[in-house]
């Protein structure tokens, strides 16, 4: 992935340097700051936070649990609701959620309770000295996971919680989706989420086979002959194109790819980073990519969105972050041309300057060119179509580009279920394709053991 971009320098910094560029963006509580933010908050009835919070976490009351120093009964809380709770502390967008919906954003302080480091707090503080979740009875059931990210883990161990035994198919070398291979590495540092995926497999009764890629190696009508019940938590793995001439030059690659080899890479110092470079997009990856190429040496690094700047989909806190780190964000200008040297490799990009005209967005016939030595493209992501290529998944039923699922996250085939990025309703939030896993296994279980019933009946 990260070939082309193989005749750029690597990074200049040393190893030690860059390395202290990617500790926690964040910094966690202390156990006394814990106490004096978890005082804070007004234990609200009917907690506006809670309501807010996509997994159903009960807000209030972990908090109480950490005034009242009982940290295990606040992270138990948080976990029965969202076992990727620790991750979603760090990377989920409080600010627009739970942290938002605070009341005390109407007080005379106007700074909501810190919500999500105090969930961070509970979570990596907590000492439990056994699993704090036991399986149920074994139904003798079996059910198919397709694809270790978060949607697939939730629905995973929910089910095996139920007694159910889950067999996972991931197509990459580890488990994890987007918390492995797509969170900025200043968010999720060090191994937090092999570490997170360990624990979650801790309630046994689910085995993980890797390198099982949906339409290569693996096929849908299988699983749907072999085993109980499908569950597909695909994710969004194909980049989107930008459609102009040039796009496949060295120096020109898909911003999620950088990020992925970034955070599995061993020695920072081996990547290879451009002097001046080109980001297009506008939402959290274009900014997690902005920021971290700056802080891998970039000098110059420009952000360019065809619209302005109250229609990114980043929120504010990121897009403050980019500009904390030097990132130049452009809006009101459309990508045109891939600009190429006598090699065939980019040197820059044109673009059309846009505005708006009656709600419709139009060119202006200005034009800017900005130089770079690589641009990164963050447009957004789409469904693999190799992975629903076989006779069966070609079935489902498409809303635009993902799959239709009904309120219990049923396809339009019985007893294939579907949750996550790859399914119409939601924001592409990981703390939401947590929740469409959990409410995903307790359908496939109802719906698993009503068949068994009817049959008896």
């Amino acid at each position: 992935m990260i070939e082309s971009l193989k005749h750029l320098p690597h990074a200049a910094s040393s190893s030690t340097a860059l390395a202290e560029q990617f500790t926690d963006l964040a910094p966690a509580l202390t156990s006394r700051q814990a106490a004096i933010e978890s005082a804070r908050c007004l234990y609200c009835y009917d907690a506006p936070c809670t309501r807010s919070c996509p997994s159903e976490i009960d807000v209030a009351s972990f908090i109480r649990n950490i005034h009242d120093q009982n940290i295990n009964g606040a992270a138990a809380g948080i976990l029965k609701q969202n076992i990727l709770g620790g991750s979603c502390a760090r990377v989920c967008p409080t600010e627009i959620l739970c942290e938002d919906a605070c009341v005390r954003n109407h007080d005379e302080e106007g700074q909501p309770v810190k919500i999500g480091l105090l969930q961070r707090h509970a979570l990596d503080h907590a000492s439990f000295t056994s699993y704090p979740f036991q399986r149920a009875e074994r139904t003798g059931k079996k059910i198919a996971v397709v694809g270790a990210g978060p949607a697939g883990l939730s629905c995973a161990h929910r089910l095996a919680m139920l007694g159910n035994d889950v067999v996972i198919f991931e197509a990459r070398s580890k488990s994890g989706g987007l918390n492995e291979y797509g969170i900025a590495k200043y968010k999720l540092t060090g191994d937090f989420a092999q570490r997170e995926v360990e624990f979650l497999l801790s309630i046994g009764g689910i085995d993980v086979q890797h390198g099982r890629i949906l339409g290569v190696n693996l096929h849908l009508h299988e699983l749907h002959t072999r085993y109980d019940a499908v569950f597909l938590g695909l994710g969004l793995n194909a980049s989107r194109q930008l459609g102009l001439t040039g796009e496949d030059a060295p120096g020109l690659m898909a911003a999620v790819d950088y990020i992925a080899d970034l955070r599995q890479a061993t020695d920072l110092a081996t990547l290879p980073v451009p002097k001046r470079a080109i980001v297009i997009g506008a939402g959290n990856t274009a900014i997690d990519m902005a920021v971290q190429i700056k802080r891998l040496g970039a000098e110059d690094v420009t952000l360019v969105y065809r619209r302005g700047a109250e229609s990114m989909s980043a929120t504010h806190h990121e897009q403050d972050i980019a500009k904390a780190n030097m990132v130049r964000i452009r809006t009101w200008a459309a990508p045109l041309e891939v600009l190429l040297d006598d090699a065939g490799r980019v040197r820059g990009m044109r673009f059309e300057e846009t505005r708006l005209d009656g709600g419709r967005l139009n060119g202006t016939g200005a034009f800017i060119e900005i130089a770079a030595d690589a641009v990164f493209k963050a447009i957004g992501q789409s469904m693999d179509p190799v992975g629903l290529s076989d006779e069966m998944a070609r079935q489902l039923t498409r809303e635009g580009d993902k799959i239709h699922v009904d309120a219990q996250f049923r396809t339009a085939l019985t007893g294939i279920y579907a949750g996550g990025d790859c399914v119409a309703p939601g924001q592409d939030l990981t703390v939401q394709a947590v929740q469409h896993g959990k409410l995903a296994a307790m359908a496939i279980h109802n719906d698993i053991q009503f068949k068994v019933e009817a049959s008896h009946g």
